[in-house]
């Protein structure tokens, strides 16, 4: 009876989870297509240089204890508004820090409006800090109907300001104001629709015990952090801020999707998984279950945008953005090995080896930056093309431990990776062959065409093949519908 419950509050989680990401990232990414239209390539190029610092320094702030918070068994009121009001200081530091270095980093981009446009956009550490608390709460309670409603009331305010101050010729403050706008309106509905509140309670002794988890994540994401943002710091200081800007809108189309899908396994999974530590034959059970439905999802979405990418840009940013697709298409690959990931690491932190978490990320990274140094000595295609070849070499090095901890083994990962790979794969090829073929016809015409004939393929390749996901996608349907 335990096991079901469980098993119905993870499908429950797994619901709302995506649809949060999928309301939320389907609101911002309208907003952004309309920003698109009205802003300059170089213009986001300048938020993209800035983002990548708050990234950074969020990682100081947020990383590692919202996480122990999630893989502690008893964790209590003492435990959260602990780690609340410790963040919030990091969060003061950080600013302080942000705040000293904008003219720093305005001198050496060449761009002086970087400076007061770092120093108000870094006060998204503060909320982002409480928001950090509260999702963490959500993960661990599968709250995650409050916060679908709130990231979606969120997304929505945001969108709507920065479209506004868009029109109304704010230029880059248009998205600096999108961004200031989302976490201060996220935190405050999230007081509302989750039932967790910060209260007088702080003890150090807490912090210290779950420092003790949490530093190695801590670390493990600041290198992912720095080492994922490297190329955008290069990319604004070698080259341009419009081709930073062209970068970025090109990974955020296979972002959105790899992102949605990837944050609700994460945000599902790592508490399921906890839950079930000392059971590894469960773990690896939805281990399995995780990699073979994500891959069913987020494959066929991947190499379908892959296929319809010019069209697509075409379609909806306009002809000046072309020079995104190279980047789209790149990052779509690297994308596709995101189930295999996050899966992976998910169940090593579960199982309370955040040491061997840190360890695989200094591995990868190591690798990271091999590929970037050779990457650098070419062309910017070259550097982005071989981050996507060791984002593939990263499976092997994260499913790794899982063949000792859960008798995973990756060649058994990639076993259940098949199967909907190659239908991705045949599917993409006939979306660009019709794109090709239509060259001649309306750009809204071919983009319509090719999706619906991408989803008739795979779907009809699903079922002729009885793929075992999509039959047990069918089963849940139909289970939901008579429930």
């Amino acid at each position: 009876m335990a096991d079901t419950n469980m098993k119905q509050k993870v499908a429950r989680g797994l619901f709302w989870k995506i649809l949060e990401n999928g309301g939320a990232q389907g609101i911002q990414f309208a907003a952004a297509i309309i920003l698109a239209r009205l802003l300059s390539p170089a213009e986001y190029g300048v938020v993209g240089i800035i983002m990548i610092f708050i990234t950074i320094a969020n990682v100081f702030v947020q990383n590692g204890f919202s996480t122990a918070l999630v893989q502690k068994k008893n964790a209590d009121e003492t435990d959260f508004s602990s780690v609340c009001y410790f963040e919030l200081a990091a969060a003061l530091i950080m600013y302080g820090l942000l705040y000293g270095a904008a003219g720093p980093i305005a001198r050496f981009y060449g761009i002086e409006e970087l400076k007061p446009i770092v120093r108000v956009l870094a006060a998204v550490l503060f909320p982002g800090a409480v928001i950090s608390v509260q999702t963490a709460y959500v993960s661990r309670t599968l709250e995650f109907k409050g916060l679908f409603l709130s990231t979606l009331a969120a997304s929505a305010v945001s969108g709507a300001v920065s479209i506004w101050m868009a029109f109304r010729g704010w230029g880059v403050w248009a998205m600096v104001g999108q961004q200031m706008v989302y976490y201060v309106s996220l935190m405050a509905v999230l007081f509302v629709t989750v039932s967790w509140k910060p209260r007088r309670l702080f003890s150090m002794n807490r912090i210290g015990g779950m420092f003790s988890f949490g530093w190695k994540l801590l670390c493990a994401s600041l290198l992912d952090t720095i080492f994922n943002n490297l190329y955008g710091l290069l990319i604004g200081k070698i080259y341009n801020e419009e081709l930073l800007g062209s970068y970025n809108r090109g990974e955020q189309f296979p972002k959105l999707i790899a992102g949605n899908l990837g944050a609700a396994i994460q945000a599902v999974l790592l508490p399921a998984f906890s839950a079930r530590q000392e059971n590894m034959d469960q773990v690896r059970h939805m281990a399995r279950r995780a990699i073979r439905i994500s891959s069913f999802a987020v494959l066929p979405m991947l190499l379908g945008l892959f296929g319809v990418a010019d069209t697509l840009v075409c379609a909806l940013l306009g002809d000046k953005w072309l020079v995104c697709v190279p980047f789209l298409r790149i990052m779509c690959i690297a994308y596709c090995f995101w189930p295999i990931h996050i899966t992976n690491l998910q169940a090593i932190n579960a199982m309370g080896r955040s040491d061997i978490f840190l360890k695989l990320e200094i591995v990868k990274k190591t690798l990271s930056l091999l590929a970037l140094i050779i990457g650098m000595n070419y062309s910017v295609y070259v550097m982005v093309g071989l981050k996507a070849f060791q984002d593939f070499l990263c499976t092997f090095i994260n499913g790794a431990p899982n063949r000792r901890l859960l008798k995973y083994s990756i060649f058994r990962q990639w076993m259940d990776v098949m199967p909907p790979a190659v239908l991705s794969f045949v599917m993409c090829a006939v979306v660009m062959i019709l794109g090709s073929v239509m060259a001649a016809v309306s750009v809204w015409i071919r983009l319509l065409v090719q999706i619906a004939a991408g989803i008739f393929v795979y779907v009809f390749l699903a079922w002729a093949f009885k793929m075992e996901s999509f039959r047990y996608l069918l089963r849940l349907v139909k289970e939901r519908k008579h429930s």
